[in-house]
């Protein structure tokens, strides 16, 4: 595999799209030495279509605000790969949702989904809504307005969609009542639905709970734990609101949340009613975390920066992609950081995670640390087919148990010669070696 003729190509075909781009090298990088070991790889050109998604989809979406006024915004579901199931991944309401970012965030979930061991391709979608000052009602009809046009490209045993960024109960409700209405079907279409209407336990939380179950083995190859560590983390929506309660649970101290506005720093700690209140800035749907500095006045706010300069033993980025960077990681380094486990997508730069692992802090990519929350929606989708709820003590045990199962796959592939567990590496050719032997299996289609 020539990887630097294959980008070049891929560059000229997609101009523009850097996230993708860029989430297509990371991948392949680490790839190498297993296409040159398995040369029937090369010749069925499994690269060459695994980079690739099957479809896109692009559509209008049409719909009125509360002052009568027409808006419209774009509306996308990007199919990647269906190799070992049905595609499956999130939906994104954000005003910086492109196709660039999509193609990235459908072709990181075809090795997420592997890596779980569920039987789930990958995909993703989303729209450039923006639910900022938006009324419930005006969020219902954009979202009755995104169904009607997607209904009839998903289906539970052909496209799964579930939530993401602007995308919560809230609007996975009103996406399940049109779905429903629209198909005259009660089926397990969309994962992260309310409990009395076929969703899992724990779903909100899965994404941070896993998060940190993976931090907590990383940690163990170094014979520590999160007692008594303090922990950096970023955003505050589902995935940092999961992961401070498990950090706090396994007698970590959380320090710091952030938002598009900057980070708040809690000397103190974020535990009980300050893990509660997350969720009431979340629910806000104002996009900023200034407000806890005032509701807990012994916390501090810094506008416009990044939370890794605080100094911690622990550095969980939970917000969005490439939000951790150069100078981040050099601050990292500098505070003597131990681990950096990424509860978001891609929320490293390339420099950033160069930096990490030249010296040897243990690193964990998103593909691989973020995958609880796809997890659940597996056993969510489960459930819905044999019509039964599990309790949330299985489901938190069931998650537990997947990545363990994760973290050892990554070690299997990714532990170097010296000792060192490229984490990368190892999560990228466990997810890959899955899926390419499935469409090895399958045929040219």
């Amino acid at each position: 595999m020539d990887l630097e003729k294959l980008m070049s190509k891929l560059e000229k075909k997609h101009p523009g799209e850097q996230e993708y781009l860029q989430a297509v090298r990371e991948v392949l990088e680490t790839l190498e030495d297993v296409v040159a070991d398995n040369p029937q790889f090369e010749s069925a050109g499994i690269i060459e279509r695994i980079i690739e998604p099957d479809r896109i989809l692009t559509f209008k979406v049409s719909w009125v605000d509360d002052n009568g006024k027409v808006n419209v915004n774009l509306g996308y579901r990007v199919q990647f790969n269906n190799a070992i199931g049905p595609y499956k991944g999130g939906l994104r309401f954000h005003p910086s949702v492109n196709l660039s970012i999509l193609k990235f965030l459908g072709f990181e979930q075809i090795f997420k989904n592997s890596l779980t061991t569920l039987p789930m391709g990958g995909g993703k979608g989303g729209s450039d809504f923006d639910a900022k000052g938006k009324s419930d009602a005006e969020i219902m009809r954009f979202c009755q307005a995104f169904m009607l046009e997607l209904w009839h490209l998903i289906g539970p045993d052909t496209d799964v969609p579930a939530g993401d960024i602007g995308v919560g109960g809230k609007e996975i409700g009103y996406l399940y009542g049109a779905y429903k209405k629209l198909a005259r079907e009660h089926t397990g279409v969309l994962t992260g639905k309310g409990l009395n209407w076929g969703g899992s336990l724990i779903r909100p939380e899965a994404t941070g709970f896993g998060t940190v179950y993976f931090a907590k083995e990383m940690l163990a190859t170094k014979g520590e734990t999160f007692e008594g560590k303090k922990v950096a983390i970023s955003g505050f929506g589902n995935v940092a609101w999961g992961a401070a309660k498990k950090v706090t649970e396994f007698g970590g101290k959380v320090i710091t949340l952030s938002g598009p506005d900057g980070y708040v720093y809690d000397p103190e700690g974020i535990s009980g009613e300050k893990i509660d209140y997350m969720l009431e800035l979340r629910a806000s749907n104002q996009d900023i975390v200034a407000p806890y500095a005032i509701e807990f006045p012994e916390a501090e706010f810094h506008k416009g920066k990044h939370p890794w300069e605080v100094k911690c033993d622990v550095a969980l980025p939970c917000a969005t992609q490439n939000e951790l960077n150069k100078e981040d990681a050099q601050n990292l380094v500098k505070n003597n950081c131990m681990c950096v486990a990424e509860g978001a997508n891609m929320p490293s730069t390339p420099e950033a995670v160069e930096i990490i692992q030249e010296n040897k802090i243990l690193f964990g990519p998103g593909k691989a640390v973020n995958a609880g929350g796809v997890s659940t929606s597996g056993l969510e989708m489960s459930q819905n087919s044999m019509k039964l709820n599990w309790p949330a003590k299985e489901v938190d045990e069931k998650l537990h148990s997947i990545m363990i199962n994760i973290h050892e796959a990554c070690v299997k592939y990714g532990t170097e010669d010296n000792g060192y567990i490229n984490y990368v590496k190892g999560a990228n050719v466990a997810g890959f070696l899955k899926v390419a032997n499935a469409m090895m299996d399958q045929g040219i289609i």
